[in-house]
């Protein structure tokens, strides 16, 4: 059920506040009316000339309404300053100045809230897609984690091969990053960490299931491995042209 906000509850309150002052003074009104009206015609004259009836019904409405008019007034300062008279600032309470009772109510609230917060914990769950709870790849997001590795490898790429061609929303990594192919050993398949790579984009992109933490695993691990050697082309590249540079022409 969806609960108000504070501020739609502070506006209802301040309505409600409004709309029964409105009514009441309706009310007051219209007994003052009739009880006027009533004065005129139970008096001799039928007239408001010399009609103290009349002069005493409207001074006694006239001193309710000033009452309560003080006594609003009054209360509604009362509790502006007491309100002020709150610190805003955090403090610590002591020992001394709260009742027992309430302390030990406190501590009771506390003790159980910590039990509810440790029971809600999700165990032994495992939601498609997510790591598991208790593991390092706990509120990870295979798919997501996945596609966001292309950036970085395609800025990789490019400090090493400054010609790379720019990503392309659906481009085939294997298409894609064939200039680096060279760079990449080859296991004893003949297929290089792109390969695997490759397959775990296309599958984080068109595959309609959620990718399992096994093929997760083998797409990070590809991933690393060629950011892992590209940073080492990209030092070896830093480390010759320093050589270059400080070797003396011929």
């Amino acid at each position: 059920m969806r609960t108000l906000s504070p501020r739609a509850l502070f506006w209802i309150s301040e309505a409600s506040y409004v709309a029964l002052a409105l009514i009441t003074g309706c009310f007051f009104a219209g007994s003052l009316a009739s009880l006027l009206s009533q004065a005129v015609r139970t008096a001799p004259t039928r007239s408001w000339r010399n009609n103290w009836n009349a002069v005493c019904i409207a001074a006694t409405y006239v001193l309710v309404f000033l009452v309560s008019i003080t006594l609003c007034i009054r209360r509604r300062v009362a509790v502006r300053r007491r309100l002020q008279r709150i610190s805003k600032v955090y403090t610590t309470v002591n020992r001394t100045q709260v009742p027992k009772q309430v302390r030990e109510y406190i501590s009771q609230e506390f003790s159980r809230a910590c039990l509810v917060s440790y029971e809600c914990q999700p165990r032994h769950i495992i939601h498609p897609g997510w790591g598991r709870p208790g593991t390092e790849y706990s509120g990870i997001r295979f798919r997501r984690a996945l596609l966001d590795t292309i950036a970085d490898i395609d800025a990789k790429a490019h400090l090493v091969i400054p010609s790379h061609p720019r990503l392309k929303p659906h481009a085939r990594m294997l298409h894609h990053f064939r200039f680096i192919l060279p760079l990449l050993p080859k296991d004893g398949d003949g297929f290089t960490s792109l390969h695997y790579y490759d397959s775990a984009i296309q599958l984080a992109r068109t595959s309609h299931r959620e990718p399992t933490e096994e093929e997760f695993l083998i797409g990070m691990l590809a991933a690393n491995e060629i950011g892992k050697i590209l940073n080492e082309c990209r030092v070896e590249m830093l480390e010759d042209s320093s050589v270059r540079l400080t070797s003396p022409m011929a």
